[in-house]
């Protein structure tokens, strides 16, 4: 495989597709969505393929999965995002200097966007609309779980490419092998950015082996504090949802942190877990409050590994604490820094509480699957950034762009 020449090939075409109108951009996105609304039962038949070959015991299966109901949400999304104003071109700041020339500061394309996922296909579209609209070309490295599906889904998007007569090179689904990977991420000169989409062991890779900038999206290791403050209903809520909503996604709750004071009423806190089938780790004082009011086949003494890991699964820990700052130290411990949450009804915990986590989203009597860019109004999200260096928490379209200065003068020299 020449990966040589299809870089070459997605950095001519995202060069183009910086100049194209953001109308245009919208209308590639729109004609997408139609296609994948159009295509679905090829599209699940090829999802189907990826799925046997997937063990059953996986917990990637439900992100893997696609159905015709999450196929019209992903086409959404994409339409969403059509609709949104592109970033692109805006001015940012502009000032004159004393000796008369002026200094605009504006967003730009990266140019070339790299993208390395797991069993994701999802992501395939998602990427494409966020990268479209912000005038990127994008150069995909999907999981070879999400093979058939990854092929499918590209398929479409260059049939709408095509339509708008648009380089097809402006997304560039690689080959499912490990070869890609290294290729991709050697691809100096040519993508200026790679992201990674996946658990922890995939980012750490693509980290550790890209001579390209990398944007780290993390794996979420996320908790929520039940205080002392707490109000119940709603605590039961949050919890039950951030757990249950979707146990494979990277916002799902993996660790319950509880004020040793409210231990009473942890029964009813967990309730509905119960219903889910999920199994508590529980410490030694949490287990003994839940004994008995529990089902004892979904109820185990936690070990350490069970703190600070991500589940993806119908699991959770639960660790009990005697104060704010107890849950502020475990928290510090054991957080991925990706969404953590306090239910409280006293404002000063709160206040505490937001201003002491380290996280790209804190939540107060909010349930962390509110992590996402969609839900935040974005459209869609490239990934939620776990660092602090250029963007941090959901990305969406402002993350995909850069920025240049652009300098206006009438003759101005510099003097010695």
């Amino acid at each position: 495989m020449d990966y040589e020449s299809l870089f070459k090939a997605a950095r001519k075409a995202g060069t183009a597709l910086a100049d194209v109108e953001p109308e245009r951009l919208g209308r590639i996105l729109q004609h997408a969505a139609r296609l994948l609304r159009g295509h679905t039962p090829a599209l699940l038949e090829a999802n189907a393929r990826d799925i046997e070959a997937m063990p059953a015991s996986s917990p990637m299966l439900d992100r893997l999965r696609l159905t015709p109901e999450r196929i019209d949400a992903i086409a959404s999304d994409m339409e969403a995002v059509s609709h949104l104003r592109s970033p692109q071109g805006e001015e940012l700041a502009r000032w004159t200097r004393p000796n008369g020339m002026t200094i605009v500061k504006r967003r730009v394309p990266f140019g070339v966007v790299g993208m390395v996922c797991e069993a994701r296909p999802n992501v395939t579209a998602d990427i494409f609309a966020l990268c479209v609209k912000t005038g990127n070309a994008c150069v995909l490295k999907g999981g070879s779980d999400a093979r058939h599906s990854n092929e499918a889904i590209a398929a479409l998007l260059h049939e709408a490419l095509g339509a708008e007569g648009i380089d097809e090179n402006t997304f560039t689904l690689l080959p499912a092998g490990h070869e890609a990977v290294g290729a991709l991420l050697s691809a100096v000169g040519y993508v200026d950015v790679v992201i990674p989409r996946g658990g922890a062991g995939l980012i750490r890779f693509v980290r550790e082996n890209a001579r390209i900038p990398v944007i780290e999206t993390g794996a979420g290791i996320v908790h929520t504090y039940f205080d002392i403050d707490g109000d119940l209903e709603k605590g039961r809520a949050v919890v039950c949802n951030a757990k249950t909503r979707r146990v494979s996604v990277c916002n799902a709750l993996d660790c319950l942190v509880i004020h040793r004071g409210r231990l009473t009423d942890l029964p009813e806190l967990c309730a509905p877990l119960a219903g889910a089938h999920v199994t508590v780790y529980a410490d030694e004082e949490a287990f003994a409050a839940l004994d008995g009011h529990y089902p004892a086949g979904l109820l185990e003494h936690a070990a350490e590994e069970h703190f600070g890991t991500e589940f993806l699964d119908y699991k959770l820990a639960v660790k009990t604490v005697a104060s704010l700052d107890g849950a502020l130290a475990h928290i510090a411990r054991y957080s991925s820094r990706h969404s953590e949450a306090i239910v409280t009804e006293n404002k000063q915990a709160a206040t505490q509480f937001t201003r002491s986590v380290d996280a790209a989203c804190v939540y107060v009597n909010v349930s962390t699957a509110f992590t996402d860019g969609g839900q935040f109004g974005f459209g869609a999200e490239v990934g939620i950034s776990t660092q602090k260096l250029h963007a941090r928490g959901p990305m969406g379209l402002p993350e995909l762009t850069t920025y240049k200065y652009i300098v206006s003068g009438d003759g101005q020299i510099r003097q010695p």
